[in-house]
């Protein structure tokens, strides 16, 4: 029997609702593989580095996990559901839609990377390309909801979507059991939010967000979700204006730290992962493995370090010649 909807608390987004949720969603989603790989091939210390590869899930991010959730767990209306995302949210609400027959409309903003609008095109989506930032496709798509009754599934603050995320650290942990420490890429917090509450503690969590776009950072800063700037390379997946309400406690509870990188650490992330690893990642997806090329992080001799590649919708590698 799937979970039903709930208030969102720590309580909620807790090891047994996530196990539930996962039960839920599983044969829908792809158990994405790890990678283990030497630090010292990227020149880093002798440490050993897990390397989630959730830019092979369905729709090309972890998003689908969130998105499965919200239509398997909550009632849907005849008039479908609808969505706002820098992109990958949207992709993967109209990959799950199209998969479970439901109509979905879709709003991104004029900055979504080309590769993610054609993502939502390909799965049948109803899409609206408009105003510049995350912040105005949400708007559009609140007034759509309110006008069709549709059903909006949030990108990050939202029970389910936290839930569905989850399921990723519940396989990370069955996959790599000795991890010392995660590092997550952080937008507005779902994901982060969701490892974070499967693994409650039990070992350290570590945030890392675009110098241009440092939601959780602000908000950590001013003690509560506030608006903080936004932009970068990784706009399209890393930068809503604020971090969720309903993310926030969990992050303040579990996260350890936050680390700041800058565009062309990011850049220079991507480029490795390519050439050492052959694996393609989008900005915001190559976000977190910058912590540790960058140097930002700094693991301890002997850490074991898992880290989330969140995404690969991106035209950055073209096999057309």
């Amino acid at each position: 029997m799937a979970p039903q909807p709930m208030a969102a608390s720590l309580d909620t987004i807790s090891r047994g609702s996530i196990e539930a949720t996962d039960r839920v969603i599983r044969r829908h989603i792809r158990r994405t593989p790890v990678v283990e790989i030497d630090g010292a091939d990227f020149g880093l210390d002798a440490i050993a580095i897990c390397l989630k590869l959730e830019q092979l899930q369905h729709s090309g991010s972890f998003k689908a996990r969130g998105a499965f959730a919200n239509l398997l767990i909550r009632d849907i209306p005849t008039a479908g559901v609808v969505a706002a995302s820098g992109g990958n949210h949207g992709a993967a609400v109209a990959y799950a839609a199209q998969r479970l027959q439901v109509p979905a409309k879709i709003f991104v903003p004029s900055i979504s990377s080309p590769a993610k609008i054609q993502r939502i095109r390909d799965y049948g989506a109803d899409l609206v390309v408009g105003g510049e930032r995350y912040a105005d496709a949400l708007a559009a798509s609140e007034t759509w909801a309110a006008q069709s009754k549709a059903l909006s599934i949030h990108a990050f603050d939202q029970t389910e979507t936290l839930l569905g995320q989850g399921t990723l650290a519940l396989e990370l942990q069955e996959q790599s059991p000795h991890l010392d420490t995660v590092l997550v890429g952080v937008g507005g917090g779902g994901l982060i939010g969701g490892i974070a509450s499967w693994y409650a503690g039990s070992i350290d969590i570590v945030g890392v967000e675009p110098e241009a776009s440092p939601t959780l950072t602000r908000a950590l800063e001013a003690g509560r979700p506030v608006d903080a700037e936004t932009g970068g390379i990784a706009a399209d997946s890393l930068a809503p204006r604020r971090v969720g309400e309903r993310v926030f406690p969990i992050a303040k509870r579990y996260v350890k730290c936050v680390v700041l990188v800058t565009d062309d650490a990011i850049r220079n992330a991507q480029d490795m992962l390519w050439r050492a690893v052959r694996i393609v990642a989008e900005p915001g997806g190559a976000a977190a493995f910058a912590a540790l090329t960058s140097g930002r992080y700094r693991p301890r001799a002997g850490e074991r370090v898992g880290v989330v590649v969140s995404g690969a919708n991106t035209t950055a590698v073209d096999f057309t010649h």
